[in-house]
């Protein structure tokens, strides 16, 4: 559920970002090109929190959950 959440935040605010950056840019905002972006930043930070925390502390937070 946590990495549907992350994926799901990180589309919308993609989204966003895109748009405004189009539009600050004066070019045009492509869906398709910021919703891959969107999805492999957010598939990303999902790997970076996994290889961050040190298994004893992965441990210890599933038994304080």
């Amino acid at each position: 559920m946590k990495k549907l959440i992350v994926l799901g935040w990180s589309f919308l605010l993609g989204q966003v970002v895109g748009y405004i950056g189009g539009a600050l840019n004066g070019g045009s905002y492509d869906f398709v090109k910021t919703t891959i972006v969107s999805l492999i930043a957010g598939v990303l930070i999902m790997l970076i929190g996994e290889i961050s925390i040190p298994k004893q502390n992965k441990k210890q937070q599933k038994t304080q959950s």
